[in-house]
Formats: C-alpha cells, sequence, structure tokens
C-alpha cells in the first residue's frame, strides 16, 4: 500500500495542487491510463483529507469563484423551466393544490437528504429560519401559482426578475447595507421596467389580470428578506440545514391546505389531476428542493446581490420556454422586461468594473 500510495503521489506531483484558503471542493475525474484504489491522506495547508476506497485519477480543487457561477448557470436552468411546469400542472390542479404539494413533496425529499443536519440548530438560529422559511418557502409556491392562474408563465418570469432589486431595498431598510447614487437610480430603472411591463401586458392581453402581477411582487419581497437573513444572520448553517429547516417550517401549515382542497379525494378518479402530478413532483424536486439546497450553497460562496442576479437569466430560458408554448409576448414586454435587467445591472456593478 505505501509503495503504490507513493506512486500515487509521485504522479500527482507533475499535476501540483493548488494550495489555497479560497480553494475547497475536490472533484475526482478518472482516466483510462491511471486507477489506484485505496485510502490516502491528501494533506494542504488548510485541512486534511481522508479518501478511502475511491477511485484516484487527477485531482482538481475547485473555487468559490467557479462554484459560484456553476451553481448560478443551474439555477437559471432549473428556475426557468418551472414557470412553464406550474402552467402545466394548473391544468389539473388548483392554485393552492399546486403550491401546497410543491411545498409537501419538497419538504419529504429534503426529510430524506438532511433531516439529521437539524439536530443541532439553536433557538436563536430557529427564530431566524421560521421568519426566512415562511417569506421562501411557504407563501411564495402558492402566490406563484395564484398568479399563474391569470398571467402568461414568460411573464411571470420576467416579474420575478425584480428579487435584486427587492434584495437591494431590503438590505438598505432592514440589514444596514449601503447604497449609493447609481444603486439608488438602478432601483427607479427597474420599478419603472415593472410598470412598463404592467401597462404593455394590459393593452396586449387585456383579458389578463395584471393585478396577480402584485402576487410576483410580494414572492420577490419574500426571497430578498430570506436573501438577507440567510447571509447576515445564518452564515454558519450549511446549505442542507437551511434549506431542510425552511421546509420543515413550511411542511405543517402546507399539509393541512392540501388536505382540506380534498386532492387526494378526488386524483384518484381524475386523469387531468394525475397528470398534472408528473409536473408538481419535478416542479417539488428539482425546482424546488434541490434548486433551493443549490440557491443557499450559492448565497453562502458569493454576495446576497450576486445570488438574487439568478434572476438575469430565469428570464431568459422562461421566454424560451413560454415561445415554444405558443405564448405571446410583444416588443414592449420585452422592452419593460431589458429595462428590469438594465435597473438590476445598475445594483450590482462593482464601481470602476467594465
Amino acid at each position: 500500500m505505501a509503495t503504490e500510495g507513493s506512486r500515487f503521489f509521485s504522479s500527482l506531483h507533475d499535476q501540483t495542487i493548488v494550495e489555497s484558503k479560497k480553494r475547497s471542493t475536490i472533484l475526482f475525474i478518472v482516466p483510462i491510463e491511471f486507477i489506484f484504489k485505496g485510502v490516502v491522506k491528501l494533506r494542504n495547508k488548510d485541512a486534511i483529507y481522508t479518501l478511502k476506497n475511491i477511485t484516484f485519477a487527477k485531482i482538481y480543487v475547485v473555487s468559490d469563484f467557479q462554484k459560484k457561477w456553476f451553481y448560478l448557470i443551474l439555477l437559471a436552468l432549473v428556475w426557468g423551466s418551472s414557470f412553464i411546469l406550474m402552467k402545466r400542472a394548473l391544468l389539473g390542479l388548483t392554485a393552492v393544490q399546486v403550491g401546497g404539494l410543491r411545498i409537501i413533496i419538497a419538504a419529504l425529499t429534503l426529510f430524506i437528504l438532511g433531516f439529521r443536519s437539524m439536530v443541532g440548530i439553536s433557538a436563536r438560529d430557529w427564530k431566524w429560519i421560521f421568519a426566512g422559511g415562511m417569506l421562501s418557502s411557504f407563501f411564495p409556491p402558492f402566490l406563484f401559482a395564484l398568479a399563474q392562474t391569470e398571467l402568461d408563465s414568460g411573464i411571470t418570469a420576467i416579474f420575478n426578475s425584480t428579487v435584486p432589486l427587492m434584495t437591494t431595498m431590503v438590505g438598505v431598510a432592514m440589514f444596514g447595507a449601503f447604497l449609493n447614487k447609481r444603486q439608488l437610480l438602478g432601483v427607479f430603472i427597474g420599478l419603472f421596467g415593472t410598470l412598463v411591463l404592467i401597462i404593455s401586458g394590459m393593452e396586449l392581453v387585456p383579458d389578463q389580470n395584471y393585478w396577480y402581477a402584485g402576487f410576483i411582487l410580494m414572492s420577490a419581497l419574500g426571497y430578498a428578506f430570506n436573501i438577507n437573513i440567510i447571509k447576515s444572520k445564518l452564515p454558519h448553517l450549511s446549505a442542507l440545514t437551511l434549506t431542510t429547516a425552511s421546509f420543515a417550517v413550511a411542511f405543517l401549515p402546507a399539509l393541512a391546505l392540501v388536505l382540506h382542497s380534498g386532492v387526494f379525494n378526488e386524483i384518484g378518479h381524475s386523469a387531468p389531476m394525475q397528470d398534472a402530478m408528473w409536473y408538481v413532483l419535478a416542479l417539488a424536486i428539482f425546482g424546488t428542493a434541490l434548486a433551493n439546497m443549490y440557491f443557499n450553497k450559492l448565497i453562502h460562496v458569493s454576495s446576497p446581490v450576486f445570488a438574487a442576479s439568478v434572476t438575469y437569466l430565469i428570464p431568459l430560458v422562461a421566454i424560451l420556454w413560454a415561445a415554444w408554448d405558443g405564448e405571446r409576448i410583444n416588443i414592449y414586454q420585452l422592452l419593460g422586461g431589458l429595462i428590469i435587467l438594465f435597473g438590476v445591472w445598475l445594483v450590482n456593478k462593482k464601481k470602476g468594473s467594465n
């Protein structure tokens, strides 16, 4: 074992492992040319990693910078697809049923993955988890489903892009964040874009009730509070712990609402409800449970505003799905969306950056 281990590290010597406090995650990529199995301790300046019964090959260490961009793109694809999933689910289920089942299935998925991780949470942390959980895990699934009973999925996604603006305003008002003149201008431009989007939508599709856009803005405000709470009050908790605990808070009230809706009595003899359940399953497991876990990881390795910037990309994915599904979006609605994103860019833009 010692001889093989020595050969292993000798072969690694030419593939120098960068030792940096900013690099923490180890990925294993196995080429055909080199295979080795055993137990090895990998030591660097920051930690000792004990690697057991793993097939070793090239070892790459991934930085927080790389991780945050990976999480951002992954979340944009998953969350950008969630709006069309909600639209399809609402063909067979009510808004309360879609929102409630989404929470229940997501919570059960997270309990399997991370129930034990909640054991060490302090009473003080639970106070903030309860607030963040209700604002981001309980109310938004219902509010989004309710909004999409009146609004197209692509438009709903564009309204959701106000999250970074809300995050900045909440950070300034409640968490002591600083807002300079450029960021203040960005907030007002983003809000103006929201107004353009509402007015143009009323003219294009007058039969849709654009007052329901208020539900999306309320959800965005809830997400904004949660992002600031996690970054300022709960940075010491892992992403899995935070996500599991957040949905544990939302689980019982969601279950009560779903039971009251009578979905379990009706679904056995309703083909549309059964078809809708497949969309809810995908929405709950991928678009809610796993996506929220990775979003909390993103918050940990970046800033609150960078994390909220996933909404830059979500509308692009959602609009592609909307166009594929035959939804109408006019040039003025796209202009409103671009104005919102320009405002978000101003809020996020670092001084002196290009």
